[in-house]
């Protein structure tokens, strides 16, 4: 299995920052990935809507429509392709709301090539084994329908005993998204800890 992408993936940037836009187009393609930039949202939103890219990289603070707001809009829960926000240290609040409306993950600033290489590829193939679905989970625990796609992968980690760093490399996110979407879980299926997390999940097959 090669681990250099393909020469069709493609890469989509939205940045409002003619500078970053090209920062990122360079050390994307020399890694071999094309790549696609977006000024403003609605020409990323038509493009993103007409064919999906490897990934999509997306600054969290755009003049008019900010980064939230194309997440919503792309319905990012459901979008095929793994979303990074980029995002500078103020940004990180904004960065975990991100998350919540379906972005991947985020990278902060500054980034530098190896780091966004490396992100990139790890998602994307993280993306491919996720395709599979989720298997080892039982699907009828209390709460189940509440959880989306990706919170249920990190479910399946913190199930399987994963530390946050253990699941964020498996999945292809830092472990301070794993942090995020652990959260999340915990609010919706009104756990109190991971193992009250895992005492919910295997209570339905208990009881069968």
């Amino acid at each position: 299995m090669t681990v250099g992408p393909a020469g069709s993936a493609e890469v989509f940037i939205v940045d409002d920052d003619p500078l970053v836009r090209n920062a990122l187009s360079i050390v994307l393609s020399r890694a071999g990935y094309q790549v696609s930039g977006f000024a403003e949202g609605a020409s990323f939103l038509t493009a993103a809507k007409s064919r999906t890219p490897a990934c999509v990289i997306l600054d969290v603070q755009m003049p008019g429509q900010s980064g939230l707001d194309i997440l919503k809009e792309l319905n990012a829960q459901h979008y095929p392709a793994p979303i990074f926000i980029i995002s500078g240290t103020g940004d990180i609040p904004m960065a975990v709301e991100a998350i919540k409306s379906g972005a991947f993950d985020f990278i902060e600033k500054p980034f530098d090539a190896t780091t966004v290489i490396t992100r990139v590829r790890e998602a994307s193939e993280a993306w491919a084994r996720r395709a599979n679905g989720v298997d080892s989970l039982p699907r009828t625990f209390p709460g189940y329908d509440q959880l989306t796609s990706r919170e249920l992968d990190v479910l399946s980690q913190i199930a399987a005993g994963s530390s946050n760093k253990q699941a964020g490399r498996d999945l292809g996110i830092s472990p301070r998204t794993i942090e995020v979407h652990r959260a999340r879980i915990m609010e919706k299926l009104g756990a109190k800890n991971a193992a009250d997390l895992v005492r919910i999940v295997l209570s339905e097959s208990r009881s069968a």
